[in-house]
């Protein structure tokens, strides 16, 4: 049951992470309104239409990516105001012990890491939906309205022993060039067409192949044709050719997670960057409970440089929980890294971080 000292501690987490949530969200949007202002003027909108087509998506995009900071700085603001003016030290000297004083902490960072769970799995990709629209369609350029680009290189697996690869293809004429097809029997090569261009036929609803090459394997015999233009039934439409680069990050949970199994069945390429969005929008909710249980024992001390030196502590230990989590990330989209492994390495570095400051505190 929750004590009167319980309920003030919780009080001065919760007020005091608003303070710093709201502090930051300003100096954020100061920051990107002062980068972006002659991109908003170019776009000829309102201030409100910028406010409601942008800044809606855009604040709660910042509170996501900054949400494990703000927890963890407002537990060292408030701990350290605590601990100096020797209110740690009284409720220990009440007979309280420091693992039930930390108990109430584990019960707020159990509250705010639920609330950034659920959060991450279906409320901030609405807002990143929001705020990726409009860059797209004012921001970026070479980006079309539908926020796909035209990118070189498709490779497909279409079934269980075909392989299709399109060297360029253009989501707004739906013709594309360097089509080839694979076709396999075992480890052997029964199959192979080519073409120079590829097109989507709108009335017919199927591909067209120009100068379309095929060839047959059997045994040491090869039979090659040649076709002005050939339609072609493949497993895939144009919609599947476009490459959204904020695709990941507009997606809930579970239609991330159907995504993720549909591109792996068809062979495609970048599952890494889908896999390390999904496993990080768990980790990164337990990397609140950790941050904060490391920001309570590293400011329960009183110290002569007060909070100022807990803060100095607590950005150092921030900056580097950033560049673990970056690197990670990087190692895995760029590397062989196994996406779980990189979405947890840095939880899993500052977890023995926190046995190792929880040994050495002063209880």
């Amino acid at each position: 049951m929750l004590k009167k000292i319980d309920w003030y501690i919780l009080r001065q987490f919760l007020v005091t992470f608003v303070f710093c949530m709201l502090l930051f969200t300003i100096i954020a949007v100061a920051v990107d309104s002062s980068e972006k202002t002659d991109d908003f003027v170019k776009t000829g909108l309102s201030t409100w239409q910028i406010i409601t087509k942008y800044y809606v998506g855009f604040i709660p995009h910042i509170w996501g990516l900054l949400y494990p900071l703000f927890v963890f700085i407002a537990v060292i603001f408030f701990t350290s105001k605590m601990a100096a003016r020797s209110e740690i030290i009284a409720l220990l000297a009440t007979g309280t012990t420091y693992n039930r004083w930390l108990r109430t902490y584990v019960w707020g960072g159990v509250f705010f890491a639920v609330v950034l769970w659920f959060a991450a799995r279906y409320a901030l990709p609405k807002a990143n939906e929001i705020r990726n629209s409009f860059q797209v369609v004012y921001i970026d350029g070479g980006v079309s309205a539908d926020g796909d680009i035209n990118t070189t290189t498709h490779y497909k697996r279409t079934d269980s022993n075909s392989y299709v690869g399109i060297k360029y293809f253009d989501t707004a004429t739906k013709i594309g060039s360097g089509f080839f097809m694979n076709r396999l029997k075992g480890e052997k090569l029964v199959y192979n067409l080519r073409a120079e261009t590829i097109k989507w036929d709108t009335a017919k609803k199927g591909w067209i192949l120009i100068n379309a090459v095929e060839r047959k394997i059997d045994s040491a015999r090869e039979t090659v044709s040649m076709t002005a233009e050939l339609p072609v039934r493949l497993s895939f439409l144009p919609r599947d050719l476009r490459r959204d680069v904020y695709l990941k990050e507009k997606l809930n949970t579970p239609d991330l997670v159907k995504l993720i199994e549909l591109e792996s069945l068809l062979g495609n390429e970048g599952l890494n960057t889908l896999q390390v969005e999904r496993y990080r929008r768990t980790s990164i909710a337990f990397s609140v409970l950790l941050l904060t249980l490391i920001g309570a024992i590293v400011s329960s001390r009183k110290t002569r440089g007060g909070t100022g030196a807990h803060l100095a502590l607590g950005i150092c230990i921030a900056v580097s929980f950033i560049i673990f989590d970056r690197f990670s990330t990087v190692f895995s989209t760029k590397g062989n890294l196994h996406p779980l492994i990189a979405a947890w390495i840095p939880n899993i570095v500052f977890l023995f971080i926190g046995i190792y400051v929880y040994r050495r505190a002063p209880k």
